[in-house]
């Protein structure tokens, strides 16, 4: 499978009550071509990502709308969109209109990957943004039926990427990894959100030999 083809394959995907953002527009906050530029954006770094030897594919649970249903990448804020994209050696527009709004997993997520050199991929069991009944702009759970359909493309990511290793970011993301078979060896860390900052810092400072820095 290309690139071109898996993210074909994902802004195809059609769930009630989630956000494609690779193929729907949010009306108050993206540009007119923003499913466009973010699918754009995903195949491009993924074809990066596929001539180099990734690390670590993170795996959390799904977008956040504060988060990857603006970007389109997961993990990732806009305040952070351009320093991911530069990881990559990608340059495009923010594909949101407005100020850059920061969402507080993706700060915590970011403050430690500015520290490791390694190439890293982000991705979530579910790719999409879940919401609330006539709520977008809230976060739930994926179902059941969105973990399975998520599983598949997350399957078929790996095969892609073919990762050093895996990184499972809370429970969900772990018991999906640890099903598969015949993939790298999955490490689970504590997601950051819900009080888990510090232990998931303290964990990826371990797995990446991360000296914790001190004030003088």
């Amino acid at each position: 499978m290309t690139p071109l083809h898996f993210v074909s394959q994902l802004a195809a995907l059609r769930f009630a009550n989630a956000f494609n953002p690779y193929s729907d527009r949010c009306a108050v906050h993206d540009i007119p071509d923003a499913p466009t530029q973010r699918a754009t954006t995903l195949t491009a770094m993924l074809h990066a990502a596929e001539q180099t030897e990734v690390d670590a594919l993170w795996v959390g649970r799904d977008l956040g709308f504060r988060g990857g249903r603006r970007t389109g990448l997961a993990l990732t804020d806009d305040v952070h969109y351009h320093t991911h994209l530069e990881r990559w050696g990608l340059r495009y527009p923010r594909p949101t209109v407005g100020q850059p709004v920061p969402e507080k997993t993706a700060t915590v997520i970011w403050n430690m990957v500015d520290q490791i050199r390694q190439p890293i991929f982000f991705w979530n069991v579910f790719p999409l943004h879940p919401h609330e009944h006539d709520a977008p702009f809230t976060n739930r759970a994926h179902n059941a039926r969105e973990r399975h359909a998520g599983t598949e493309v997350l399957h078929q990511l790996i095969k892609l990427l073919r990762p050093r290793r895996l990184i499972a970011v809370g429970n969900d993301a772990e018991n999906v990894l640890t099903k598969f078979d015949g993939f790298p060896t999955t490490i689970k860390v504590r997601h950051p959100s819900y009080g888990g900052q510090t232990e998931f810092s303290r964990q990826i400072r371990a797995i990446y030999d991360i000296r914790e820095q001190t004030l003088l």
